[in-house]
C-alpha cells in the first residue's frame, strides 16, 4: 500500500488477546481484491466479491489469509458480518508483522 505510514496503521490494526484485530471498511464489486487506503480508522478493502450470501465475507478472510500467508482458518470476522464496517481477528500475528505486510 503506498503513501500510509506505521503511525497512520496503528488506529486500524490492534492487538487482543494474542491475535491482531484490523478494523475494516470493505468495498464489495471493485475490478480487483487491493488494499485501498486508510478511511478515518479503518482499513479501506476491495473486494471483487458481491456483499450477497456471505460472498464478501468469505473473500475478505481469504484476502488477508493470502496476504499474511497465514492458514484461513486463523481468519475471523469478529463484529460486522452484515455491515461493510468489519473487524477482521488474525491468530498467531503481531501488530508489528502484520504493519509490516500491510504498508
Amino acid at each position: 500500500m503506498t503513501g500510509v505510514s506505521a503511525k497512520e496503521l496503528e488506529s486500524a490494526v490492534s492487538e487482543h488477546n494474542g491475535c491482531i484485530r484490523i478494523t475494516c471498511r470493505v468495498q464489495p464489486r471493485a475490478s480487483r481484491n487491493a488494499v485501498a487506503g486508510l478511511l478515518g480508522n479503518a482499513l479501506k478493502i476491495a473486494l471483487t466479491a458481491p456483499p450477497v450470501e456471505g460472498k464478501a465475507n468469505a473473500a475478505l478472510c481469504s484476502f488477508f489469509a493470502e496476504k499474511f500467508k497465514c492458514p484461513r482458518t486463523a481468519v475471523s470476522i469478529v463484529s460486522g458480518t452484515t455491515s461493510r464496517n468489519k473487524i477482521v481477528e488474525i491468530q498467531g500475528m503481531t501488530r508489528a508483522a502484520a504493519q509490516e505486510k500491510l504498508i
